[in-house]
């Protein structure tokens, strides 16, 4: 091989080197200790980096992913699924990984899926990308039935809400790229930080795919958490990021319309005072209720919608710095 070959070839490899993403592998985990060694191995053959979050777990979590060389941040106590998530996040951007991949850290992911969900983020077509349990048949129906309803149900919710058309709108087997970790910036604590994700990448012109995976309930441990109480708190989530987001219409003009049956309410309370020296008390509770209803639901839209400018005045600083 000639010195010219020889310097194209090591060139190549150079460039190869270079475009290699830096994937992070990111676990929230509590009181995980059964499974947790089994994920932190598989993860490592498909990232440079595992980072497990420690949520204040009772048991030696922490101790043995440390033990396996991960890098363990540790919540003093239990925080919450989203909690854990947004320190995942942070740590990630410390790291500067080009990607970061989160599963759960009970074992119902498969790690070798990795390369699935990074690939399109390596490819350029997404910033977000879901590994969908509902893009196959089959893994779906591995699913107990009570939580395969409450996903498709918060799915729609939440395609309906950012125009989305993801089929699992609440997997936690998910790719971020740099972008979109650097753009999303999470407040949700518990389980809404996955419909947060969606709601906020929506907004901000981040592009979301899905791509199949498989789910392991069978090996797995019964959840820990309640389901009724799971989906409500997605739920008010999702309805807190909406009127946060649009506040003086979901909260602004429903408040005028109760100040004004509150007026009505009023106007004819008096009415009948004026003819009959009476006050009617229904008539009267439900001039008050009105009333109050609607002063507190306007007066909540105004420091609502202040609130999100003076934010978006501070994230375009913010930029411009940047």
């Amino acid at each position: 091989m000639s010195d010219s070959q020889f310097s194209e070839v090591t060139s190549d490899k150079a460039v190869a080197a270079e475009a290699k993403p830096f994937v992070v592998v990111g676990i929230p985990a509590f009181n995980e200790e059964k499974t947790i060694a089994r994920v932190v191995l598989q993860a490592y053959k498909y990232a440079d980096k595992v980072v497990v979050c420690d949520d204040g777990s009772a048991d030696l979590t922490g101790e043995i992913a440390e033990g396996l060389g991960a890098d363990v941040v540790r919540h003093e106590r239990n925080l919450g699924y989203g909690a854990a998530i947004q320190s995942l996040f942070s740590r990630a951007r410390e790291l500067n990984a080009d990607v970061l991949v989160t599963l759960d850290g009970d074992g119902q992911h498969d790690p070798s899926e990795i390369p699935n969900l990074v690939k399109p983020i390596v490819d350029g077509v997404a910033d977000v990308v879901i590994g969908s349990r509902f893009t196959n048949e089959h893994s779906a129906s591995a699913m107990p039935w009570y939580r395969r309803a409450g996903v498709r149900f918060i799915t729609k919710l939440v395609n309906n809400t950012e125009k989305h058309s993801v089929k699992d709108a609440q997997s936690g087997f998910r790719a971020y790229s740099r972008k979109s970790l650097e753009t999303l910036t999470l407040f949700e604590k518990g389980m809404g930080v996955s419909a947060e994700v969606l709601i906020k990448a929506g907004k901000h012109g981040l592009k979301v795919r899905e791509v199949p995976s498989t789910c392991n309930y069978r090996d797995v441990e019964g959840s820990t958490r309640n389901p009724i109480r799971h989906g409500a708190d997605v739920i008010m989530s999702i309805v807190r990021l909406v009127v946060e987001d649009k506040p003086l219409t979901l909260l602004g003009i429903p408040g005028i319309l109760s100040l004004i049956a509150g007026a009505v309410f009023g106007t004819w309370m008096l009415q009948i005072y004026a003819a009959e020296h009476r006050i009617v008390t229904n008539i009267a509770l439900a001039c008050i209720a009105f009333t109050v209803i609607g002063f507190f639901a306007l007066s909540t839209a105004i420091t609502l919608y202040a609130i999100s400018r003076l934010a978006e005045k501070a994230n375009r600083k913010e930029q411009i710095r940047h």
